[in-house]
């Protein structure tokens, strides 16, 4: 484990005034800052004015603005509603006095009631039979996260498509919070490039995140693998959703995941519009 993990650095926030808090990002030489690390740092905030035992179960957000790796994150933290088994809490992350990012957050205390889970999807290689790949666009040379995708082929600055397994190879504890906010993390890897359409060969010139929600099914333990599958639902126009899972060796349903993205075309691969006769 290496000092610039973005796991031992991101969630480290610092408790300004009230329930605001801070955050120094570092983005490893991208363009843009992560969108996971962002999710990962509001739903820290938001957890940290929630008393225990009330995990969190959903998360809704929005990208407003793109997010720069240089800059110092300010998170403002509202107590929307405190109830008998439900606290909501809404986040606002902002740079150079700009909101870059809205999230709104439920936490539910724990409840007796039914287990359901929906049929395992169709089986692939577990990650002891497929090779790990290296991803220094979005950990630098950290080794804290593990990925193995079940293609293989992938090659170049970005080796993974969906599906892939992932754990945290790095100590982190038993806190609950703590591994939901690292799932959060997780749960933004290769989602734009998910949503596209299914053979599409197009070239974008812009590909950023829209908007991402989580639903937390069961307590996440993001030390041991996990697989993480999103598939595309619909494209129109620049716009693209994808939906999926996360899921434990055995196939538990772990969470749920929905993000819609903005796939802008490269000016050459246009599609003409269809003539009205």
């Amino acid at each position: 484990m290496t000092d610039t993990s973005p796991f031992r650095t991101a969630l480290e926030l610092r408790r300004l005034d009230g329930d605001r808090f801070l955050a120094y990002p570092n983005g490893f030489g991208r363009e843009r800052l992560f969108g996971g690390q962002v999710v990962a740092q509001a739903l820290r905030a938001a957890g940290l004015t929630i008393g225990a035992p009330r995990d969190v179960h959903s998360l809704h957000s929005y990208f407003l603005r793109p997010g720069r790796p240089e800059e110092p994150l300010r998170f403002e933290v509202t107590r929307t509603r405190d109830g008998r088994a439900f606290s909501t809490r809404n986040v606002t992350a902002h740079q150079e006095g700009k909101p870059i990012y809205e999230m709104i957050a439920s936490f539910h205390d724990p409840e007796p009631g039914e287990d359901w889970p929906p049929p395992a999807p169709p089986s692939v290689p577990l990650p002891d039979d497929l090779r790990p790949v290296r991803f220094s666009r979005l950990f630098g040379d950290d080794r804290s996260v593990e990925i193995r995708p079940v293609d293989q082929s992938g090659s170049g600055s970005f080796p993974i498509s969906h599906p892939f397994w992932v754990r945290v190879t790095m100590s982190i504890g038993t806190e609950a919070a703590m591994h939901a906010c690292m799932l959060a993390y997780l749960s933004d890897i290769a989602v734009v490039r998910a949503a596209r359409a299914p053979g599409s060969t197009a070239r974008y010139d812009l590909r950023v995140s829209l908007d991402h929600s989580i639903w937390f099914h069961r307590p996440p333990r993001v030390d041991e693998w996990l697989l993480y599958s999103m598939d595309p639902v619909a494209h129109v126009g620049t716009r693209g959703l994808a939906q999926g899972s996360i899921r434990t060796v055995e196939g538990t349903l772990i969470a749920s995941v929905a993000q819609e993205a903005l796939l802008r075309p490269a000016a050459d691969h246009v599609a003409p519009r269809a003539s009205r006769n």
